[in-house]
C-alpha cells in the first residue's frame, strides 16, 4: 500500500509540473483536474484497503532521500492510513468540483501548478516515518498552501493574508522542528521507530506536548493560534478553500495524534487537562466569531476553529483517561475526535463548495447583499442546506454521530480518579452544549439571510444554478454526510485499528448489534440509530405533506405572505445578518469581542436617516500579535541602521561575535 500512494504522489508531483507548463493553455484545467482526480481516488482506495485489512506489520519503504545516514522512510499504519483517506477523499471532491469551478478562476495559471503539489505535500506528511521527511513534507505543504493563497495577489486584502499566513506557519514549523528534536534526543534517532518506547523525565514530556500544540494547533486553528485562518481560508479560491478549512487541518490534528499519542509515549493525567481547556476554548470561540461575520467564507472558516476544537476536546478525554488506564473510555473519546476528523472534512468541503458557487454566480461573498437564492440556484440551496444540518450535529447526518460520542465520552468522567479532571471535563462538556446550540443559530443565519426572503442586490437577483460538475461534487459529499449519519457503525469498527494504536483499547464491535444500532459502552447506557431516526422523519415529514394536502385542504393555494404591516414589498423590510445576530452579540461580545455599539439619531425633522455603528475586535490580536508586530517593527528600524555602517565597524562586530561565540563554547558543560 506504501508504494501504491508513493506512486500516486509522484503523479500528483508529475501533474504540478503539468500544471506549470500548460497553465495558460486552455486544456491545461481539465488536465491538472483529471490527473489529480484519478490519482487521488487510487489513493483513497489504497488507503481504505489498508484500513480495512491492515497487514500484520505496517510496510515500510526507505528511499535513498534526505539525510545521508539516514534516508526517507515511509510507512502505512492505521493512523496514517485514517488520514489519508480522510486527505484524498477531499482531495478528489476538490478536483470535480475544479473541473467545472474553474472556467471561472481568473488566474489558473496561479492555481494549476501549486494544487497538485499541495496535495503530495499532505500525503507525504501523513506517510513520513522519520523527522527530516515530516519537517519538510510539511513546509512543502504550506509553502504551496501560501502560494494557493496568493493567487489573486493583486487583492491588498489578500497580500495581507498570505503574510500573515506565511508567519504563522513559519513559526509553527519551528515548533515542530523543536519538537522532533527533543523526541530524537542527543543520539539523534530521527527515525520514527527510533523515538518509540524511549522513557523521557516529566518536564521533557511536557516540553513536547507544549510545542507539540503550539506546533500543530497553529496549522490546525486553535485559539489563540487562529489569527492566520480566517484571513487565508477565504482569500483562496472556493475549492481551495475546502481543502485548507476541511483537509489540511486535518494533517496538523494528524501531526499531533502521531506526536503525543504514538511518538511521546505515556503521559501524565494533567495533560489532558491542557488539551481540554484549549480545545473548549477553541469550540466556543471559534462559533461566537462565525456568529458576528457577514462573509460567507469567512463565516466558515471562523466555524473550523469551532470543529477543531471539538476534536481537541475528544483528544484531550482520550489522553485523560488514557493516564488513567481507562482504556474502553479511551477508546470512546479518541473514536469520536478522529470520526468527528471525518465528518468535519465532508460537510466543511460540501459547504465550501456551495459558498464557492454562491460566488461564481453572484460574485458576492457578504450575505447581506444576497437573498432570495433557493429560487435561482435551487440545488445548491438545497446541498448547502445538508451540510448547514450536518455542522449543526442535528440527526439523521453526521455531524451528530461524532458530537454525540464525544458527550457519551464525557459521560465517562465520574469514573476519573482526579478531582481536577472530575470538575473540568463537565464544565468542557457544557461548553461543547453551548458551541452546539450556536452553530444552529450561526447555520440558520447563513442559510437563511443567504438563501430565503428576497434579493438583497441586482446580483443576488440575476444568479443562475452553477455547473452539473460543481453540483456533482457537492451531491457526492451531501450522499456522504447522510450516509456516514445513518451507518456508524462500519465506520467505528473500520477506526478500532487506529484507537488501538494510539491508546491501547477499543470501542466494542459494532456490526454485530442489531438493526445498525451503535452501543458505545453498554446497552443499558445509552445507544443510537441513525437509520431509524432517518426513516422516522422521513416518515413523519411524508405524512404530515400527505395530510396537509389531502385532508387540510383541497387545493394548493397560494396567499401573499404576512408582510409584518409593511406591505411595501421591499428588501429592506427583511432580517439582515446583523440584526439576526444582535442578541447574540449584545450577550457575549462585549466580553469575547469588545464590541461598541453606537447609535447615531437625528434630531425630530432631520431627514438624515438614523444609523446603528458596531465595532469589533479580535482581542486576541490586539492583545498578543499586534504588540509583537509592533515591536518587531521597532527592533527593524533600529537594526536598518546597521546597514550604513563603515568596514571598521563591521570588522568591529565580526571580531566580537567570534570572541563571544569562543567563550560560550568554553563555558559549556
Amino acid at each position: 500500500m506504501t508504494v501504491v500512494s508513493l506512486a500516486c504522489v509522484a503523479v500528483l508531483l508529475a501533474t504540478a509540473v503539468v500544471g506549470m507548463a500548460a497553465g495558460r493553455h486552455p486544456a491545461g484545467r481539465p488536465l491538472v483536474y483529471g490527473l489529480g482526480l484519478v490519482a487521488t481516488v487510487v489513493a483513497f482506495g489504497s488507503a481504505v484497503a489498508a484500513m480495512v485489512a491492515p497487514p500484520a506489520a505496517a510496510s515500510e519503504v526507505v528511499l535513498p532521500l534526505g539525510l545521508p545516514w539516514l534516508g526517507a522512510h515511509f510507512r502505512i499504519d492505521a493512523l496514517s492510513a485514517f488520514f489519508l483517506a480522510v486527505v484524498n477523499l477531499g482531495a478528489a471532491f476538490a478536483c470535480l468540483y475544479g473541473l467545472g469551478y474553474g472556467r471561472h478562476e481568473e488566474a489558473p495559471h496561479r492555481v494549476l501548478p501549486f494544487l497538485p503539489a499541495f496535495l503530495a505535500g499532505m500525503n507525504l506528511v501523513v506517510m513520513a516515518a522519520d523527522a527530516f521527511g515530516f519537517l519538510l513534507s510539511w513546509e512543502f505543504m504550506s509553502l504551496a498552501s501560501w502560494a494557493l493563497v496568493l493567487a489573486h495577489h493583486r487583492d491588498p486584502e489578500n497580500g495581507h493574508a498570505g503574510y500573515v499566513y506565511l508567519v504563522m506557519a513559519s513559526f509553527g514549523t519551528l515548533a515542530l522542528l523543536l519538537t522532533l528534536g527533543l523526541l530524537a534526543g542527543p543520539d539523534g534517532g530521527y527515525a520514527f521507530a527510533a523515538m518509540r518506547g524511549v522513557e523521557r523525565e516529566a518536564g521533557m514530556a511536557t516540553l513536547v506536548l507544549v510545542l507539540a500544540l503550539i506546533g500543530a494547533g497553529s496549522k490546525a486553528g486553535l485559539v489563540p493560534l487562529h489569527v492566520w485562518l480566517p484571513l487565508a481560508h477565504p482569500a483562496a479560491p472556493s475549492h481551495v478553500s475546502a481543502l485548507m478549512s476541511g483537509v489540511m487541518t486535518k494533517v496538523a490534528i494528524y501531526g499531533f495524534v502521531r506526536i503525543v499519542f504514538d511518538l511521546l509515549g505515556p503521559s501524565p493525567w494533567w495533560s489532558g487537562m491542557v488539551v481540554l481547556a484549549i480545545g473548549g476554548a477553541s469550540a466556543v470561540l471559534g462559533v461566537l466569531y462565525a456568529l458576528m461575520q457577514t462573509d460567507l467564507k469567512r463565516l466558515l472558516a471562523y466555524s473550523t476553529i469551532e470543529n477543531v476544537g471539538i476534536v481537541f476536546v475528544a483528544l484531550g478525554l482520550a489522553l485523560a483517561f488514557r493516564s488513567n488506564g481507562m482504556a474502553l473510555a479511551a477508546a470512546l473519546a479518541f473514536t469520536a475526535a478522529l470520526l468527528h476528523v471525518l465528518n468535519h472534512s465532508l460537510f466543511k468541503s460540501l459547504l465550501f463548495f456551495g459558498a464557492g458557487a454562491v460566488l461564481s454566480a453572484t460574485h458576492e461573498r457578504n450575505v447581506e447583499r444576497l437573498g432570495g437564492l433557493i429560487h435561482r440556484m435551487p440545488a445548491t440551496s438545497a446541498l448547502f442546506l445538508v451540510g448547514c444540518v450536518a455542522i449543526s450535529a442535528l440527526p439523521p447526518l453526521n455531524g451528530f454521530v461524532s458530537e454525540w460520542l464525544a458527550f457519551q465520552a464525557v459521560l465517562q468522567s465520574p469514573e476519573l480518579p482526579q478531582w481536577g479532571l472530575r470538575i473540568m471535563v463537565p464544565a468542557v462538556g457544557g461548553l461543547l452544549a453551548l458551541a452546539a446550540a450556536l452553530a444552529g443559530a450561526c447555520f440558520v443565519r447563513a442559510f437563511g439571510i443567504t438563501f430565503l426572503g428576497r434579493p438583497r442586490s441586482a446580483a443576488a437577483e440575476a444568479a443562475h444554478e452553477v455547473d452539473r460538475l460543481s453540483i456533482a461534487a457537492m451531491a457526492g459529499l451531501g450522499v456522504l454526510c447522510l450516509l456516514a449519519g445513518i451507518l456508524p457503525g462500519t465506520l467505528i469498527d473500520a477506526l478500532a485499528p487506529a484507537a488501538e494504536l494510539a491508546v491501547g483499547g477499543r470501542m466494542p464491535a459494532q456490526q454485530a448489534v442489531d438493526w445498525l444500532t451503535i452501543v458505545p459502552i453498554a446497552e443499558s447506557r445509552s445507544s443510537y440509530n441513525g437509520l431509524l431516526v432517518f426513516l422516522f422523519i422521513a416518515a413523519s415529514a411524508s405524512l404530515a405533506v400527505l395530510a396537509i394536502h389531502r385532508f387540510a385542504s383541497r387545493a394548493v393555494r397560494r396567499a401573499p405572505a404576512w408582510d409584518c404591516g409593511f406591505p411595501v414589498p421591499s428588501p429592506d423590510t427583511q432580517y439582515t445578518a446583523g440584526s439576526f445576530a444582535q442578541p447574540i452579540r449584545r450577550v457575549f461580545a462585549s466580553m469575547a469581542f469588545r464590541a461598541r455599539e453606537r447609535v447615531e439619531m437625528p434630531p425630530p425633522g432631520d431627514p438624515r436617516p438614523a444609523r446603528l455603528t458596531v465595532e469589533m475586535h479580535d482581542p486576541v490580536w490586539d492583545w498578543l500579535y499586534a504588540p509583537v508586530a509592533a515591536a518587531v517593527g521597532w527592533i527593524a528600524d533600529r537594526m536598518n541602521r546597521l546597514q550604513f555602517l563603515t568596514i571598521r565597524r563591521y570588522l568591529g562586530m565580526v571580531f566580537l561575535s567570534l570572541v563571544g561565540l569562543l567563550m560560550v563554547i568554553a563555558l559549556w558543560p
